[in-house]
């Protein structure tokens, strides 16, 4: 049987960013009921006063805020290091049977200066390999009998270290990317490994986006 409660919950779990601000408390739960009331009344096909919506509202509130402040805010809190990168291109290249070889031709090339940034990730068609824009000219030369459908110049880096207890706790990702969004933060690419991600976005966002990483651990 539906009730009250459970079509609220269903309500706001389908809108990530409205669920975030009622559990930072930075909404009018007065107002946001008369905003819902019309969908849980059609859920529920029947009249609903707009104290128990408030009220169901409250109850869900105090249940994220419990959680965010308990779990994801205490594995933010333990954020550790985070490093920036400059003057970096984005390589994105189609699979190939001989791409795998030409990339191992250029990790030679990366050993032999550590001061330049290289990573990669592959997915089931495509391939990017971000480096330093020093070496551009060497992808260029190793790959270029391969396809690159795109060449993205201009970027940084932000690699992020997260604490071990990142992979039980769910939400972590999805409470840092909300926060990145709300400032207005393009995501160019995002690598991660088990206990680090990497986001790569344009120059001119740069010190936003880590001043918006950085400030989770005061939350």
């Amino acid at each position: 049987m539906k009730t009250i409660s459970s079509v609220v919950e269903g309500y706001i779990k389908k809108k990530p960013f409205l669920q975030s601000a009622l559990a930072q408390g930075i909404i009018n739960l007065t107002s946001l009921s008369r905003i819902v009331k019309p969908e849980i009344q059609d859920e529920l096909g029947k009249e609903v006063r707009n104290g128990a919506i408030v009220m169901a509202l409250k109850r869900l509130s105090d249940d994220l805020e419990f959680r965010a402040t308990h779990k994801i805010l205490k594995v933010l809190k333990n954020i550790g290091e985070i490093t920036v990168r400059s003057s970096l291109t984005d390589f994105t290249f189609l699979v190939s049977d001989t791409i795998l070889s030409q990339q191992a031709k250029l990790l030679e090339e990366v050993n032999t200066n550590q001061d330049v940034f290289y990573t990669s990730s592959r997915g089931v068609n495509e391939m990017n390999i971000v480096v330093s824009n020093s070496m551009d000219a060497v992808v260029e030369k190793l790959f270029q009998a391969e396809r690159c459908t795109q060449k993205a110049t201009n970027l940084s880096s932000i690699t992020v270290k997260l604490p071990a207890e990142n992979v039980s706790v769910p939400g972590i990702y999805y409470f840092i990317f909300q926060r990145l969004a709300w400032e207005g933060i393009v995501l160019y690419e995002v690598i991660s490994t088990t206990n680090e991600f990497t986001i790569l976005v344009n120059d001119d966002q740069v010190d936003v986006a880590f001043k918006t990483i950085k400030d989770l651990k005061t939350l």
